[in-house]
This record gives C-alpha cells, structure tokens and sequence, in this order.
C-alpha cells in the first residue's frame, strides 16, 4: 500500500475526502492541507482518474526530521533517488511550509534538490537536471511542524483541467471547485430535474454538471500525469484503469437524460461556452441562450436548481449593475421560480441581502484569492409570505433617507446649473453621515466615491446603505447604470494622491465654461478633473489675459487650458507624471490651443522650482497633501513643507505678480508669521473658490491668493 496526499482548493476538503473514501481509498483522513489516505497503486491509478474534487494527488516517498538544514538534508538523502526516476530526467521541487531555520521555499527546496544530486553522484551517476517549466518528474517537500514529508507529484499539476475549456470567460471557475458547487446545490440527487445557470460565462458549472450527471470520469483526457517518468510506473497496470474509465464513460453518455440550461448576456462568452461544450462531446446535452438575465423568464420546467457564479463587483463599473441585477432577480425568483433551489457563489456576501430571502445553508470555499460563500435558497411559500408580513421587503424609494436627500439636492441645485450651464457638478456629499459617499455627475455619467464609514457605522449596516445609494442614485436621477461607476476611496498612505486602479482607457469629453476637457471615470481614483476647483480655474483665467502662467503640480492642466483659453500670454505646466502631461497636452488639443507660447515640461515639480530662474505674472501651485514618489528625492508633507514650496514660489514671481496657493489638506493651517517674514499678504480666498455644488463641504480645499508687501 501506499501513503497519498490529495490536494485541493479551501472548502472543498470535506467533499475530496468524501469522494476518496467512494472511490475507495483506506485510512481517509481530512486535515487543513489536504486529505490524506492509503491505497494500492491500481487503485492510485483509478483515483487519479476519477476525482472530481482533487488539485492535485502526492504519492509519499519519505519522511524525516527538517528542524534545520542538515536534518533536512538528511531526512532527503534517506530516499533512494536513483531508484524514484532517471538521471535522464529533468525534475522540479515544490516546497511548502517553513519553521524558524527554514525560512523561506527557496532554501529548502535547494536543500532538498543538493540531497538529490548528491545522491546520484555518490553512485557514480551522472546529476540529473532541475528544469523548473514542464520537467519530466516533479516532486513536492511539505514541512509542518520540523518534519518534512516528500511526494513524488502523482497526478500532476492542475488535475482539476478537464482538457474541454480551451477558451474561458474573464472570471473563470476551475473545474473542481464548480463540481464542488453542483455537490452542495442537491441537483444530483435528481438530475432529471433543469439546471440553470442565468449568467453562465464559458460554461464550466453546466459541462461540469452533464459531466457529472453522465458519470464520466474527469481525468480520460488529461495529456500528461505526473507517474509517466517514475521509475516504479506500472503500465499494465494503469492502462487496464484507463481503459475501464473510458468504457464506463462512454456506458454513462448513453444512458444519461439531463435538462441543462445555460444563459449570458455577452454573445462572445456564450460562442465560447458553446465550443467548449462541443470540445468536451457534450453540446446536445447543454441548450445555451445569449439574454439579459433581467430579461429571463422561467421557460424551464419545475422544481429545478439555479446554480451560478455571478461577477462580484470587484471591477470598477460592475456593482452598480450587480445591485440591480439582484434586487431584480429576488423578485423574480419569487413570481416565476416557485419551488426551485437556487445556490448563488459570490465573494461580495452583501449582495445576497438584495434578493430579501432567506438562505437555509451557507458553505465557505475559496475562488482564487477571494473568500466567496455558496448561499443555498428554496423558493417556496415560506420566501414569499415574508414578503406579506414585511412591507419593507424591496427598497421603497419614499423610505429612503438618501434618495431623497438626492432628490432634495437636485432640485436646490436646479436654477444654478441652468444658470450657469455646469455639467459637472457634486450632487451630494456625506450629506447624511450613514451614507458616506460623494455623487459627482459629469454630464451623461454618475460617479460614486465610496469613503470609508464613521467608526460609529457598524461595518454591516454601512454596506447595506451603499447598496442602498448604488441601488437608488440611477433611479432618482434616471441614469441607466451602465453609466453609473462606482469607486472605492481610502485615505492614502505613503503613496501619491493619483492612485492607479485599473486600466480600461476610456474617456468621455466634458465641457466647463468654454473649455473642452478629457475625463476619465474608469481608470484612476481620480478623474482628470477637480470639480470642486471649478471656480479657482476661473479665478485663474480671469488674472491671465496677457499675462504668463506657470502651473504647478498641473495634473491634467485643466488650469493651464483655461488660462491659455482666456488669452495668457504664455502658459508653463509642470508636473512629475508623463501620463498626466501627456493628458494635460490631449486637452490643449482639444480646445485647438497650440503654438510656442505652451510649455509642457515633466519634472518634480519641488525639484524644478529650485532650479527655475524664469519669472512669471501668476503662479498657481495645487500640491498633493503628501508625496513619497520614487522619483522625488524626498517626501513631501504640505502641512510641514508649505513654507519652503510658497518660498521658492515666490522667487517665480514677478514684480507685481500674484501667486495662487491651494491644497486639500483637512485643517491645514498657513503658517501667518513665515508669511509676514517673507515680506506677503497671505488672503484667505477659499470662500470665493467654492462654488454652490461645494457649500456643504468647508474643507474640500483652502486657497490663498498671495502678493508682495
């Protein structure tokens, strides 16, 4: 007999344990890291064929001591390595775990690796060779608690690679853990019942699903197994087990009688379902549809099972259709799906309270990194009657505190946008502290900054008012939501303000006063425009006809374009970020603003400053609050530093200029006597920056104008 390790993702261990002991595996034992069992090597064989739920099977070579690096070498050279594989073979190790003189997976597997080509050569053998991509023979050291154990790698990696998903959606489940899914939805307990899955992706839960109905086994297509180079690799043996899974699957495909349903809105993900279908021979047994899932409606049978694996808002962009999706599907499930289960896979778990049902089983399991749930509901009179005794059971838009303070706002702010014909505005802003977000519209588009809740706001109440906000704000201001975008906002530390979220590269271009101005919503916790500078860009444009302009610290330049629009003489724009240079040359494009007098120069901008002799009629400086960049030889701190950036500042200035400083740093303090000392007049002008849309907020940012005594 020998000692195996069956490997796998975090939640299904139950079930690998479970289907071991069914395929019949002895001394079956479930542990943190896997399950453990004995087993002849035909039955090795069988096991490696058949599991559905496995990663990954080790066969154990040995075992020993590993409190240091010569008991682990020790406890490696016991192993007779020579007889294991060939030194014409290439071989890798894995290792896992790590005590207090073993620190790190390098070190030991080198150890292990030294023990191995020791070994050969103490027989007068020639070393075989590490090759870390697709050796011949791998193995894997596990160390826990200063013992080490090593496997040869059995199955080889990826054992949950059915060989059928050549192509994949974005988010793509692995096979195992999709099995694990049908296990715990109860489907199988009658599989003649439909299966529905409404946003089916590549298709891997439904092809799983026939799969599994059919009784196939799951490993008859893998190319390559990890036990083809070891040495006691037994042919016969394991041709006879690979011959008797093909006959038992092809017995399964003729037998089998499934309704099996799968459904996406992207025709694109749903051409690669249907040809991953095709690749795995089971196409006719799956009837694929492309369709809003808002828009489905139970063509299905009775008393069936809807299992999926909806996207879980991770992404920018996604979460405000995910709120609509769900609050949507709850009431569907209870008008058209009575009598049905539905197992719902997700790692935003709030989203679940949307539906307003009650789950009657909930299992852990992990998708990739992200901790997710498998909720499991039965649609039944029990769901619905809740419904009668708890008229709060939808969101009702007169109940809610946020909808109509969004309401109320934009009626106040009515007259003004008229008035001034602004586009791109702040609607609301914290107003109330339980919904602690700021709406933004730009135009045709609604952005929602979500910023961490008050420490007084249990964590849970406050995800529920974001749905609440995300759920509503389409509604009140008839947004679809495809044009809302949702951000998280932290409060930032040791990096720069302009954190990089992704990478769409979408834009949108929105008009201020004039001025043509490229945002974009997507790609950068911030947009490219700071609305709540609206009127400190006027304030600007105003002092700059025939006068030169420096702009420091420009961003996207919207400052520099407005200054150039209303006829300065010379504009200069400085910043560190070629991307933010580059962007602030796109929008001098737009407003068809060339020519010699525009100056774009990338350069730290603390840096520069000291360097610059020019001088100039306004010079405006909006720093970031703090600044550590790479390519700054120091950090920066506004609150500290104000007084040497204003000082070198100045020395920029012309006779008789003005100098224009602004930050938003939350009770930032201008230092009075340095200002006197420099021989200025510091003027407080925040008030006059702030524009209606801003009232509410009196420390979105503090200016200065300052001039010479």
């Amino acid at each position: 007999m020998y000692q195996f390790l069956a490997l796998t993702s975090p939640g299904i261990e139950v079930l690998l344990a479970e289907e071991v002991k069914k395929l019949g595996g002895d001394e079956v034992v479930q542990k943190p890291e896997g399950v453990y069992f004995s087993a002849s090597l035909e039955l090795g064989y069988h096991i490696c064929l058949w599991t559905r739920m496995a990663s990954r099977v080790l066969l154990k070579l040995g075992e020993g001591d590993a409190n240091n690096k010569d008991e682990l070498f020790k406890s490696a050279s016991l192993i007779n390595w020579s007889e294991v594989f060939s030194n014409k073979d290439t071989f890798s190790i894995d290792f896992v775990g790590q005590n207090e003189e073993i620190r790190n997976t390098q070190f030991g597997g080198l150890t292990i690796k030294d023990a191995i080509v020791d070994h050969f050569r103490e027989n007068d053998l020639e070393r075989p060779s590490v090759q870390k991509a697709n050796p011949d023979i791998s193995f894997q050291a596990r160390l826990l608690r200063n013992k080490i154990a090593i496997y040869l790698d059995f199955s080889g990696r990826g054992l949950f690679q059915r060989g059928y998903r050549e192509n994949s959606g974005a988010a793509p489940l692995k096979e195992n853990l999709a099995a694990a899914l049908i296990e715990r939805s109860g489907w199988l307990k009658d599989t003649t019942k439909p299966l529905l899955d409404p946003m089916c992706g590549s298709g891997t839960i439904l092809i799983e699903a026939v799969s599994m109905a059919a009784g196939l086994a799951p490993g008859i297509e893998r190319a390559k197994w990890g036990f083809e180079n070891w040495l006691s690799h037994n042919d016969n043996v394991w041709n006879t087990q690979f011959e008797k899974a093909i006959e038992a699957s092809n017995k399964g495909l003729e037998t089998v009688k499934v309704k099996v349903f799968g459904n996406d809105i992207d025709s694109r993900v749903i051409h690669t379902a249907q040809k991953n279908a095709r690749t795995a021979k089971l196409q006719q047994y799956i009837d694929f549809s492309c369709k809003d899932s808002n828009q489905l409606n139970n063509s299905f049978g009775k008393n069936g099972t809807i299992l999926f694996n909806p996207p879980y808002g991770v992404r920018i962009g996604e979460l405000p259709e995910l709120v609509e999706n769900f609050a949507l599907l709850g009431k569907k499930l209870k008008t058209q799906f009575m009598d049905w289960r539905v197992a719902i896979l997700t790692g935003n778990v709030e989203l679940l309270s949307l539906l307003k049902l009650a789950s009657f089983k909930r299992y852990k399991f992990k998708n990739g990194p992200l901790d997710c749930q498998l909720a499991l509901y039965n649609i039944d009179e029990k769901q619905t009657a809740k419904d009668a005794t708890n008229p709060q059971a939808d969101f009702d838009q007169k109940d809610s505190a946020y909808a109509n303070r969004l309401i109320k706002n934009r009626k106040n702010l009515k007259n003004w946008l008229k008035k001034e014909q602004v586009s791109c505005y702040r609607l609301y802003d914290a107003d109330i502290p339980e919904y602690n977000v700021a709406v933004d519209i730009y135009q045709d588009y609604v952005v929602i900054h979500e910023y961490a809740a008050p420490s007084s706001i249990d964590a849970d109440k406050a995800s529920k008012r974001l749905q609440e906000v995300i759920y509503f704000t389409p509604k009140v201001l008839d947004v679809p939501t495809n044009k809302i975008v949702l951000k998280t906002r932290a409060k930032q530390k040791g990096k720069n303000q302009y954190e990089k979220v992704d990478k769409s590269k979408q834009s949108i271009i929105v008009e201020e006063y004039g001025a043509k101005l490229k945002v974009n919503l997507w790609d950068y916790l911030d947009t490219g425009l700071f609305l709540d500078h609206r009127k400190t860009r006027q304030i600007v444009a105003q002092k700059a006809k025939n006068k030169s302009i420096l702009n420091l610290f420009a961003y996207t330049g919207s400052v520099s374009v407005q200054a150039a629009l209303h006829g300065a003489s010379e504009v200069t724009t400085v910043d560190m970020s070629k991307t933010y240079l580059d962007w602030a040359q796109d929008n001098f494009n737009l407003n068809k603003l060339s020519g010699y007098k525009y100056h774009f120069i990338q350069a730290d901008c603390l840096q520069w400053l000291k360097n610059n002799s020019q001088t100039f009629d306004v010079v405006f400086i909006d720093p970031p609050t703090f600044s550590n960049s790479k390519r700054m030889d120091d950090s920066f701190d506004v609150q500290r530093d104000h007084v040497g950036l204003i000082t070198d500042g100045l020395k920029a200035l012309s006779d008789g200029g003005e100098l224009i400083f602004t930050n938003n740093k939350r009770n930032f303090k201008i230092d009075k006597d340095a200002m006197e000392k420099l021989g200025v007049k510091a003027v407080n002008i925040s008030e006059q920056t702030r524009d209606k849309d801003f009232q509410r907020n009196k420390h979105i940012h503090n200016s200065w104008l300052i001039t010479r005594l």
